[in-house]
């Protein structure tokens, strides 16, 4: 889990979104408009930016998520 919660760290510093030590990643105010691709939106969803899958399908922000295959493929890869 570490490594998911670096890489939505890093993600989110890429954002020009910063936290500060101890403060949760899913506190920062995102949306699914501001995802690039698909595996930003899954590395956030699967560090508990629920919102992310709001029709509960499996499938987080469908502007950049085509598929449930591409989802679970990418949570494969990244360990989610």
């Amino acid at each position: 889990m570490y490594r998911m919660e670096m890489l939505a760290a890093a993600l989110l510093v890429a954002m020009g979104i910063t936290i500060s030590a101890g403060q949760e990643i899913i506190e920062a105010r995102l949306s699914c408009k501001q995802m690039t691709n698909c595996q930003d939106a899954v590395i956030l969803w699967c560090n508990g930016y629920s919102r992310a899958d709001g029709d509960n399908d499996g499938i987080p922000c469908e502007n950049v998520c085509r598929s449930l295959r591409e989802v679970n493929e990418i949570r494969l890869a990244i360990g989610c």
